[in-house]
């Protein structure tokens, strides 16, 4: 059996991944290592949880051993397509290269530019980025990618699936023709093998699993789930969720909850919260430090259940997910494989749990044919609380009105006691019958305005208009039709005249 000592790795490097207490290399690691060490283009295609990370970073740390960086020139650039996977690499560099003085930059969004800025001013042996933000860092003039001598491109599957693919191609020829390419991927897309073929040379290629298959560690399953009413199946789905849950018992010590939506990510999250268990949402929407903080409670087990969306499907290290409950079947088969490879992980079993409405049926028929295996059925669990999620809208929207009544009571009844008060202070005033109508004199000139009331009032006795004779002089006024008089009109006064003589 090959051991880490056959792989012809630096010294400190085996130092370091002997303390880290890994011994025997996976076979994507056995595979991917000795030609990466030749300097040769590696493709590799395994599925997640295979150990992908370490079958580039091992080799990097040993070749880059010799030389040192330039300002704004990294050696070496790790591309990934999420901020928590970019996060993932820069901490196993850290295990792996902690005997050597390599230094790193960690370039994603959430953080401020100027500490990015710094870190590559002083110049970095290895650069791991998401494409975005690195080419935010080449456009401001910050960076410059001549001096790259490895590149890596890590779940490029993922990249396609995000919209990278264009990025990632400007960023392959931003750097230079003699570098060489890691290039790594769970599935291979026919335009993830357009790239490989365009950007690649003569790459070793390593497939250590067919393509798009699930860990056999994997108990997997699924609910064929049909709401009474379409309007209860949210609430009803969910309470499925929490009979899966309950049923599974104290084997699930901690689980990944996976949604399509962002939005059902909060609002299951919520549900779970709100029925007493330990849950927490984590997507792209997120705050950087908000899903930081929850990764890290998860890993450390303060978090039980993880309700993400596909943000946390691809390439995120957590060995000890026992289970994956896929609330909502993904559109995308391929998606399925990577949801529950978050389980079963390093030799580990897992559980891989789904529920499926019938307008799922499509996409669930799509990832078993993909796999090329049946998934079995599972019975629906009884659900206690179904007749209180069917009552309790009729009796919530009672309970609101009756509030709502008492609360226009409360709110009544104070300002009626208002309006008495402000009666009793108010004295009898008498209206003479017919009162004079009142004069209300022009107000007084504001102080800052009195010298332009002057000249204007001076005009006017100038002109001979005062304001009270051209009063009069419009109510005296007799307003006539002139020439255009309507003959039905005219001929009534006719008519009149006539009468009178």
């Amino acid at each position: 059996m090959t051991k880490f000592a056959d792989l012809h790795l630096d010294p400190k490097v085996l130092k370091a991944v002997s303390e880290a207490g890994y011994e025997t290399p996976t076979p994507i690691q056995a595979g991917a290592i000795p030609p990466a060490l030749e300097g040769k283009d590696v493709l590799g295609i395994a599925q997640t949880g295979t150990g992908k990370t370490a079958s580039f970073t091992l080799p990097m740390i040993t070749m880059l051993g010799r030389g040192r960086a330039r300002a704004r020139m990294p050696r070496s650039l790790v591309l990934c397509p999420t901020r928590e996977l970019a996060a993932q690499v820069a901490e196993n560099f850290d295990v792996y290269a902690k005997h050597t003085k390599l230094t790193k930059a960690l370039l994603i969004g959430g953080v401020s530019f100027k500490d990015q800025d710094m870190l590559i001013d002083k110049g970095v042996d290895v650069l791991i980025a998401t494409p975005g933000r690195l080419l935010d860092h080449f456009e401001r003039g910050k960076l410059l990618l001549t001096g790259v001598q490895i590149m890596v491109v890590d779940e490029a599957d993922r990249m396609l699936d995000m919209g990278f693919i264009p990025d990632i191609e400007r960023i392959f020829n931003l750097t230079p023709f003699t570098r060489q390419t890691l290039f790594f991927s769970a599935t291979m897309a026919p335009e993830i093998e357009r790239i490989t073929n365009t950007f690649l040379h003569a790459p070793v290629r390593i497939e250590v699993a067919r393509q798009a298959t699930t860990s056999e560690t994997i108990t997997q399953g699924v609910v064929m789930f049909k709401a009474s009413r379409r309007e209860n199946e949210g609430s009803e789905k969910r309470a499925v969720l929490r009979a899966l849950i309950d049923a599974e018992g104290e084997t699930c010590t901690n689980a990944i909850i996976f949604c399509n939506r962002k939005t059902d990510v909060d609002i299951v999250a919520k549900s779970l919260k709100k029925y007493g268990y330990n849950a927490e949402a984590i997507h792209g929407d997120l705050e950087q430090s908000h899903r930081t903080r929850t990764l890290d409670g998860f890993r450390e087990g303060t978090i039980r259940f993880l309700v993400a969306s596909d943000v946390a499907a691809r390439g995120l290290d957590i060995p000890a997910v026992t289970h994956v409950f896929n609330f909502d079947v993904p559109s995308h088969a391929e998606d399925y494989v990577h949801r529950i490879g978050r389980t079963g992980r390093a030799g580990r079993t897992g559980k891989a749990l789904m529920i499926c409405t019938p307008r799922d049926d499509k996409y669930f028929a799509a990832i078993e044919k993909l796999i090329d295996k049946e998934v079995p059925r599972l019975e629906t669990p009884a659900i206690s609380e179904r007749p209180e999620q069917e009552e309790r809208p009729r009796r919530d929207r009672k309970e609101r009105s009756d509030r709502k009544e008492r609360g226009e009571r409360r709110e009544r009844a104070p300002r009626r006691a208002e309006v008495a008060e402000v009666l009793e202070t108010v004295e009898p005033v008498s209206v003479a019958p017919e009162a004079p109508e009142p004069v209300v004199a022009d107000p007084a000139p504001r102080d800052d305005q009195p010298r332009r009331r002057e000249r204007r009032d001076d005009k006017r006795e100038e002109r001979g208009h005062d304001k009270g004779e051209r009063r009069d002089r419009k109510d005296n006024r007799v307003m006539g039709l002139g020439d255009d008089t309507p003959t039905f009109i005219r001929l009534s006064f006719d008519e009149r005249r006539g009468q009178k003589s």
